[in-house]
């Protein structure tokens, strides 16, 4: 037997590295109680928004997008058409698309089906956390076992909060009027995301438009929010780095 047949081939960069998926869980360890009670509340929110348990259930688990969901649900409470409702969700969820490119130069040579699959349970705080650990896109062994690692604990936690929240919100008397709980919890993650000029100006911008299109039918109003909102919060961030590139 010669010396290049005997000696073991090197492990795939792809094959499971317990050492990576274990370092993975513990570092999305912290985040995991936040994000099941996030999904405990949007739970609730979809049962007290007039859904039935099996269509909440089918909600959380095919959107898997509190955010989106939560958008959505005063949308369907007031009849609005499907296309609002998919263009709102759409326009809600765009930073995935952001995350989309950023992980694509690390995971674009797996197969289409388990790049679905890790697009599917890839959620804001694990993206940050999995780029934090791994900035470069070179080939690295127990990256792909770190970002599951991530992932599914938080898919899971999500799902049991949410699942819970279903179902609590089923038995909850409807004189407890908890259907502000919706609002509450976009309020709660707006607030640590409003840092720095362009996300401020996003967010007022966003909320007088929402004032002032209150009257558009099926809820037009939310969506023109988000979207000048958006394209404001861009607009600022644009011209602060022109300004500050002139100015050295």
């Amino acid at each position: 037997m010669t010396e290049s047949s005997s000696t073991a081939a090197p492990p795939s960069v792809d094959t499971h590295h317990e050492p990576s998926w274990r370092a993975g869980v513990k570092t999305g360890l912290p985040s995991l109680f936040g994000i099941g009670a996030w999904g405990l509340v949007v739970g609730i929110a979809m049962v007290k928004s007039g859904l039935t348990i099996p269509q909440a259930l089918g909600m959380t688990l095919v959107v898997f997008a509190g955010s989106a969901q939560l958008a959505s649900l005063p949308l369907i409470a007031a009849g609005a058409p499907i296309w609002v409702i998919f263009v709102t969700a759409l326009v809600v969820n765009l930073r995935f698309v952001i995350f989309s490119a950023l992980l694509a130069p690390h995971f674009s040579h797996l197969p289409w089906r388990q790049r679905l699959m890790l697009g599917y349970v890839s959620g804001d705080i694990s993206v940050a956390l999995f780029l934090q650990k791994f900035p470069s896109e070179a080939p690295q062994l127990g990256k792909l076992s770190y970002l599951k690692g991530l992932l599914y604990p938080n898919w899971a936690s999500w799902q049991i909060g949410s699942i819970a929240g279903i179902f609590l919100g089923s038995a909850v008397p409807p004189e407890w009027n908890l259907s502000f709980a919706g609002t509450l919890a976009i309020i709660c993650v707006m607030i640590p995301l409003t840092a720095g000029r362009p996300a401020l100006c996003g967010v007022l911008v966003a909320g007088a438009v929402s004032v002032l299109a209150h009257a558009l039918p099926y809820k037009l109003g939310l969506l023109a929010a988000v979207l000048i909102g958006m394209l404001t919060a861009m607009l600022i961030e644009e011209t602060s780095e022109k300004w500050r590139g002139k100015r050295g």
